[in-house]
């Protein structure tokens, strides 16, 4: 019910605006009381971040899944590409990318569901046996990550969703590969 309730919300907020749209016309749409939307999501900026919320424990399940002693980078690499892929495939991308990008709030909220993703990431870095980062290494490499997708994104978004983001999450990753120390 949350995805299906958090894609009425996406559809609303492309249709008629995100500020324009209130909790009670997404709630009344997918059959419900502004009250179960709550029991949902806390905000009404949470149903446009419900998929970014569980791709991001999925994402640190997967750092954490990966060999203790391959290269950092490329594990982030390497999660980072298929996830991505995975979520930009969807229609809804683009314009969920465009509803952000337009509304002050919803960046707001993206700003603060990256740090703490940002830290998630860095810990899981750090916890993968044999890994031997120290945590400002691993805050340094999830960053660099972060800028990468976060300019993938833009380009993406200027290319009005036909650029390869894949092939722009290598060229960024190869553009700012980081020289590690040997362990």
């Amino acid at each position: 019910m949350r995805a299906e309730l958090a894609d009425i919300a996406l559809r609303l907020f492309a249709e008629r605006g995100f500020d324009q749209t209130t909790v009670d016309e997404i709630a009344q749409t997918a059959g419900l009381t502004k009250r179960s939307f709550f029991r949902y999501f806390p905000a009404k900026e949470d149903a446009v971040f419900a998929a970014v919320d569980v791709t991001g424990e999925q994402v640190v399940d997967d750092i954490h899944a990966r060999p203790g002693d391959e290269d950092p980078w490329h594990s982030l690499h390497q999660v980072l590409r298929r996830w991505q892929q995975q979520i930009h495939a969807s229609e809804q991308a683009l314009a969920s990318v465009r509803l952000i990008e337009s509304t002050p709030s919803l960046r707001a909220r993206l700003h603060e569901k990256r740090a703490h993703w940002r830290q998630q990431v860095s810990d899981a870095l750090r916890d993968r046996p044999d890994a031997g980062l120290d945590a400002f290494t691993a805050d340094l490499l999830t960053n660099a990550a972060t800028a990468a997708l976060d300019t993938v994104s833009h380009e993406w978004l200027r290319s009005d969703g036909t650029a390869d983001r894949a092939a722009l999450l290598d060229r960024a990753f190869t553009l700012i590969r980081p020289a590690l120390p040997a362990r």
